[in-house]
Formats: C-alpha cells, sequence, structure tokens
C-alpha cells in the first residue's frame, strides 16, 4: 500500500473528525475512533474530493477502519 494514499486517507479522517492525526493509525476501527454512520457519509465525501473518485456506495457501507478506507481509495484510482 503506498504510503501517500495512507497518510492522505489519514488527515482527511482526522481533519473530518476534528481529531489528532497521530490518533488515527491505519489499523484503527471505526469504531475505536467513534465513527458513526453520518461520520462516515462526510468522510466518504472528503475522500471523493481529495482524491478526485467516486465511491460507489455499496463500498461505502463495507468500510469499518482506516485499512479499508485507503484499499478501497487504490483500487479506485487503480480501476480509473
Amino acid at each position: 500500500m503506498a504510503d501517500d494514499v495512507m497518510s492522505r486517507v489519514i488527515r482527511v479522517i482526522a481533519e473530518t473528525q476534528r481529531i489528532p492525526a497521530e490518533s488515527v493509525k491505519p489499523e484503527s476501527t471505526f469504531e475505536e475512533l467513534k465513527i458513526d454512520s453520518l461520520d462516515g457519509i462526510n468522510i466518504v465525501f472528503a475522500i471523493e474530493n481529495e482524491f478526485n473518485i467516486n465511491v460507489p456506495d455499496d463500498a461505502a457501507k463495507s468500510l469499518r477502519s482506516v485499512r479499508d478506507v485507503a484499499t478501497g481509495v487504490e483500487s479506485l484510482i487503480a480501476g480509473s
């Protein structure tokens, strides 16, 4: 996994949730970060803007961790 993608995903999640970036780790789950479904939607919108991609609804529903987001972003970038 590209470090750049992971660092950008971490930054977007930290900014969206207004939490310190150092508290967001690749292995962090949304539950651990206290991210609920509404927060998750906001994160997806921010990720779409950051990477200029479109995250399908079914893919967005399966996101449970920071690593899930980064992996999904990489596959969407590779497929575009």
